[in-house]
């Protein structure tokens, strides 16, 4: 599902290349559960960025379910994470003026659902059940500012499950919840990952979170150890 060649990565610093990551060379299966974990500065979040396609290497390869991304204009490669992609961010990235459920549907109008505009059609009902599998049916009209951090970790990921994604990108769910919380989201992101068969590749520092993944890949000085 994601293969990485020959993977390097460098910024210029007060003028200076700076390498974050070199020599990443990976390959990761359909509905596998992989934890990528390292100390901080070791590349992790922008490994996990590559592989998502929203930044460009400086040299390397990647292909998501067998598309080259290289040659994709940026367009190109915003209609395949649309179409295959799912994004968990620690920050939730919630639309303030939006519903749980208008949050929910934001990625199902992108997509072009004509049957999601207005709140109607399979993309409302497409929403509405992936709040109520992640126990927030009755909160589906309440605004982001209404919930709890853990709630907002709820809808941004039934937001990532909304277009069936293949691949699920998680950077740090766990990180900006206490503990009880942090293990529902877990337990979540396993159920979601097992019932839809959908590959999960997620950056972690919670040992609790890299435990349940199938395999784990670690980094450290941005290369993988």
């Amino acid at each position: 599902m994601i293969v990485a060649q020959d993977l390097e990565q460098t910024y210029l610093s007060g003028g200076r290349p700076l390498t974050v990551l070199r020599d990443i060379n990976l390959a990761i299966g359909a509905q596998e559960f992989v934890a990528i974990t390292g100390p901080s500065g070791s590349g992790k979040t922008t490994l996990l960025g590559l592989l998502a396609g929203l930044d460009r290497p400086t040299r390397g390869v990647i292909r998501l379910d067998g598309e080259d991304l290289g040659p994709l204009s940026e367009d190109a490669r915003a209609r395949l994470r649309a179409e295959k992609v799912g994004f968990v961010f620690q920050t939730f990235q919630l639309l303030p003026t939006l519903t749980a459920l208008e949050n929910v549907l934001v990625p199902i109008e992108l997509r072009g659902d004509g049957a999601a505009k207005n709140g109607g059609g399979d993309g409302a009902a497409r929403a509405t059940e992936l709040l109520d599998r992640v126990g927030l049916a009755d909160r589906s009209h309440h605004y982001p500012a209404q919930l709890s951090g853990g709630e907002q970790q709820r809808v941004a990921i039934a937001r990532a499950f909304a277009n069936r994604p293949k691949i699920l990108f998680a950077d740090e769910p766990t990180g900006s919840l206490d503990a009880e919380t942090g293990r529902t989201v877990i337990d979540l992101l396993v159920e979601l990952n097992t019932s839809a068969g959908t590959t999960l590749v997620l950056v972690t520092h919670d040992p609790a979170l890299a435990e349940r993944a199938g395999r784990v890949i670690r980094l450290a000085g941005g290369t993988i150890v």
